[in-house]
C-alpha cells in the first residue's frame, strides 16, 4: 500500500514538472517572438520560386555576384562586413545613427525590447522556403571565398532564398522608421544598403535579397495584428520621443 502511494506521489510530482516547464517554455515563447513560423506570411505560397539557371534573371543574378566582388576591397566592401552580424546589440548600434539616437538595452530598454522581438519574429518568414527550395549560395556555386570566410563552411549548407540577413535589416529599417518617422529616409536607405551587402559580400543573388524585402514587409504587417506588439511599439515611441525632447533641451 505505501509503495503504491508513494508510486502515485512520484507520478504526480514528475507530471507537475512537466506541466511546469511546458507553461514556462510557452511563456518564453510569448516573451520572445509575437507569432509562431507557422502563423507568418508563407512566402513558398506568395512569392515566385528562385530563378532558373537558364533565365535572365540568373543572368543578372550573376552580373550582379561579379559587381559585387569588385566592391570588397573598398570602404564599401567593410561595411558589408559589419552588416554581416546578426546580433542584435551590434544591430543595434549600427542602425543608431540613422535613427538619430543611441539605441541599446541600458539607454533605450523599451525600443531595443521591440526590436528583439520583432526582428526574431520576422526572420521566421525565411524559414519556410530556405527549406522549400534549399537554392546555393553564389559563393558555392563558384567555388570562392566571401567577404568573411570564417564563416562559409556553416553557411555553405543553408539555403540562399530568401536572405535572412536582408530581412534583419529591411525589418529593422520599417520598424525604426515607424517609432522615429522623420528619419524614415536616412533609416530606409541603410535597411537597403543592408541587403547590397549580402551580394557584395558573396552570401547571397541578388534575387535572394530583393525577394527579402517582399517578404520582411509582409511580415511587419503581420506584426500589427498583435495586441503585444502593438501595446510594445506605443512604449518603444513614447520613449523615443521622452527622450528626443531631453537632447533637445
Amino acid at each position: 500500500m505505501k509503495r503504491t502511494i508513494l508510486t502515485l506521489l512520484t507520478a504526480t510530482f514528475f507530471a507537475v514538472l512537466t506541466l511546469g516547464a511546458q507553461d514556462n517554455s510557452r511563456k518564453q515563447e510569448k516573451d520572445t517572438l509575437y507569432f509562431k513560423a507557422s502563423q507568418m506570411p508563407d512566402a513558398v505560397v506568395f512569392l515566385p520560386a528562385p530563378p532558373s539557371d537558364s533565365s535572365l534573371l540568373m543572368k543578372y543574378d550573376i552580373s550582379r555576384y561579379e559587381w559585387g566582388k569588385t566592391l570588397r576591397d573598398t570602404p564599401r566592401g567593410e561595411l558589408a562586413k559589419l552588416h554581416a552580424t546578426t546580433k542584435i546589440p551590434e544591430m543595434c548600434r549600427l542602425f543608431s545613427e540613422s535613427f538619430g539616437l543611441e539605441i541599446s538595452k541600458e539607454k533605450t530598454p523599451a525600443i531595443y525590447r521591440l526590436i528583439k522581438k520583432s526582428i526574431k519574429t520576422i526572420r521566421l518568414g525565411a524559414t519556410g522556403p530556405k527549406q522549400a527550395y534549399m537554392r546555393k549560395r553564389p559563393f558555392v556555386v563558384y567555388g570562392e571565398k566571401t567577404i568573411t570566410p570564417k564563416w562559409d563552411k556553416d553557411l555553405a549548407g543553408t539555403g540562399s532564398y530568401p536572405s535572412g540577413h536582408s530581412i534583419r535589416g529591411w525589418g529593422m529599417a520599417l520598424l525604426l522608421s515607424e517609432i522615429n518617422p522623420a528619419a524614415q529616409n536616412a533609416l530606409l536607405s541603410y535597411g537597403f544598403e543592408w541587403g547590397e551587402s549580402r551580394v557584395i559580400g558573396g552570401y547571397h543573388w541578388q534575387s535572394d535579397v530583393d525577394a527579402s524585402r517582399v517578404l520582411a514587409s509582409a511580415c511587419y504587417a503581420r506584426l500589427h495584428t498583435s495586441a503585444d506588439f502593438l501595446k510594445d511599439m506605443q512604449a518603444a515611441r513614447e520613449e523615443f520621443q521622452r527622450l528626443s525632447a531631453e537632447q533637445g533641451k
